[in-house]
């Protein structure tokens, strides 16, 4: 009896034994690196865990970049490849069955794009089904808060070119205490944007003009202020640093508006001449007239063929003329050459009857056939 016991209860061991085995699943698959090669070589890059159950596991990448785990338990798994301790690429909610293998490939080149592709479908209200199986928890955290931050962002954006607009048409319309009240909520939103800087500091510049006393002064100061943070933004912008300079010049910093113009020439070459012609005129309306004389002819050394320059520089010198007691005006020397000149460089233009005028009071010699030197020649009669 006890031999037929005891073999009795081996034939119940291997039976036990054979469903056992029965039961068991595989997984493989080959594992693409970020360059689009296979990873090789790699100890224990390839982590599974199960999910109705505890149960880790691991197993290596081989050196063609495939990796095989046999003797698992029929289950669900989360499989993961592993590269120097971090999750690089993970598939779940992986169902084994019985026979083959259950492939899970992992193309690490492709993760960005994917993402990016699962974001975006997100975003727009486009994700499918097979998309969202396809996301683990990790990217489901990622897609939720990139969804969240793009909502937060297109609110804020609309908010920001609200007020950016509702500036720029109470510009248009020369209301500029609106336009700096919508400029600073603007600002508010967004302190980097510097195109709404340079439009806050615009609308302060035009506020103060319209101003008198201590009004002018607080609304110019802003604006100076308004520009530097600009420039902070934008430090390589010609064009910020001759509107920064004619602000400078319009409450009479000189010196300041100079050394701005002086960078706008050096960042922009081709403009210099005109940047120069720009401070002069508002030197000019702010009845500062020496200093827009020495502006009109900075202009001139930098393009002496700048016609207005030419003919505001001849205006500067007519100044400096002295009368006989005869009458007969006596101008200093280059007085009739920069009229000349600017009739030579704009017969047509709005000043020509004025520079005429000019060389009239001088008794120069007026040529009457001036003409513009770049005018395409007429070509001769056959």
């Amino acid at each position: 009896m006890t031999l037929r016991w005891t073999a009795l209860c081996i034939a119940g061991a291997f039976t036990f034994c054979f469903v056992s085995f029965a039961q068991t699943s595989s997984l493989e698959g080959d594992v693409k690196g970020e360059d689009g090669k296979p990873v090789t070589n790699c100890k224990n890059c390839i982590q599974i865990e199960r999910k109705d159950i505890k149960g880790k596991y691991q197993c290596n990448i081989d050196k063609k970049g495939h990796y095989f785990h046999a003797g698992l338990p029929l289950g669900t798994y989360k499989v993961m490849v592993v590269i120097d301790g971090k999750v690089m690429d993970s598939a779940d909610n992986v169902r084994t069955t019985l026979g083959d293998p259950k492939p899970v490939n992992f193309d690490l080149h492709a993760i960005k794009p994917r993402q990016a592709a699962l974001q975006n479908a997100a975003a727009t209200g486009t994700l499918t089904k097979e998309q969202t199986r396809e996301m683990s928890p990790e990217q489901r955290a990622q897609v939720e808060k990139a969804m969240k931050e793009q909502q937060a962002a297109m609110a804020k954006n609309k908010a920001l070119n609200d007020a950016y607009n509702a500036g720029m048409t109470a510009m248009q319309a020369k209301q500029y205490d609106q336009a700096v009240e919508a400029f600073n909520k603007a600002a508010e939103m967004d302190p980097k944007q510097v195109v709404v800087w340079a439009q806050l500091a615009e609308a302060q510049i035009n506020l103060g003009a319209s101003k008198t006393g201590p009004d002018r002064d607080q609304a110019m100061g802003k604006g100076l202020e308004a520009y530097q943070k600009a420039l902070e933004l934008k430090p390589d912008d010609a064009a910020y640093h001759n509107n920064y300079a004619l602000a400078l010049a319009r409450v009479k910093k000189n010196a300041e508006a100079q050394a701005e113009l002086n960078k706008a020439a050096q960042l922009d070459p081709s403009k210099a001449g005109q940047y120069y012609y720009n401070l002069g005129a508002v030197l000019v309306n702010t009845g500062q007239g020496e200093p827009a004389c020495e502006a009109f002819k900075k202009a001139l050394d930098t393009d002496g063929n700048y016609a207005e320059a030419q003919y505001q520089w001849g205006n500067c010198l007519f100044a400096k003329a002295t009368t006989t007691a005869e009458g007969k005006v006596i101008p200093v020397p280059g007085t009739a050459e920069a009229f000349q000149k600017y009739l030579e460089l704009s017969p047509t233009g709005p000043n020509a009857e004025a520079a005429k005028g000019m060389l009239s009071a001088i008794n120069a010699t007026l040529d009457t056939k001036y003409s513009n030197p770049s005018a395409p020649k007429k070509g001769k009669k056959k």
